[in-house]
């Protein structure tokens, strides 16, 4: 698989100032790595403050809850840099919808949230009252537009941060705004995260990496 060193790069992007009120969300053993495919799936290096993401023409995600204290959070922060990425896409067409990385927000009304503690991701994506914001690098759509989700249905919006392409950058999302133009209304519960490549439709390649982590 092709190799490129990034984390230094990524590392320093990483060292912002951090807001005392943002609770860090730790890449540790708390992600499970759900496969959608016996043969090919991609390879997450877990590392604390940082995950690396490596694509080799497949798709699979990594999940993990949070706990109950972090429900309310409705602001978002985070660092991530590609260093080998997919083509541009149409990110609301499936099985064309390749992108470089993604970060799901998963939402659901308190009530359900309670009833829903320790589900698996695949159940969650599947539920009914779930709401799932997905901000995206990769695709063809310009910054900040929301796109139907070609999986999720109504329950899932793409919201799109960089188009294809590789370098390094920063991002600080307002959940509950952008939860609002999606989806009308207020988050309630914001009760897992998700991240994933997509490489599997372009048969191409991601190198790719996502830091410092936080939400509040």
């Amino acid at each position: 698989m092709f190799r490129v060193p990034f984390l230094p790069a990524l590392l320093a992007i990483s060292l912002l100032p951090i807001m005392s009120s943002a609770a860090p969300v730790s890449f540790d053993g708390s992600w499970k790595h759900q496969r959608f495919s016996l043969f090919s799936s991609n390879s997450y290096g877990f590392n604390g403050s940082s995950v690396s993401v490596k694509s080799d023409g497949a798709v699979s995600l990594a999940y993990r809850a949070l706990d109950q204290q972090l429900w309310s959070a409705t602001n978002a922060r985070w660092a991530w840099q590609v260093n080998a990425g997919v083509p541009p896409t149409d990110l609301a067409r499936k099985g064309g919808d390749d992108r470089n990385l993604a970060i799901y927000f998963v939402f659901l009304p308190k009530a359900r949230a309670e009833q829903l503690k320790g589900a698996k991701v695949t159940k969650l994506l599947r539920e009914e009252t779930a709401r799932v914001l997905v901000y995206v690098w990769g695709g063809d759509a310009r910054r900040g537009q929301v796109l139907a989700s070609p999986y999720l249905g109504a329950r899932g919006k793409t919201v799109v941060l960089r188009g294809a392409g590789t370098g390094a950058f920063s991002e600080d999302v307002d959940l509950a705004r952008d939860f609002g133009r999606a989806f009308g209304g207020a988050p309630e519960a914001l009760v897992g995260l998700a991240i994933s490549g997509d490489s599997d439709d372009t048969d191409s390649q991601i190198q790719a990496a996502i830091s410092n982590l936080q939400i509040n």
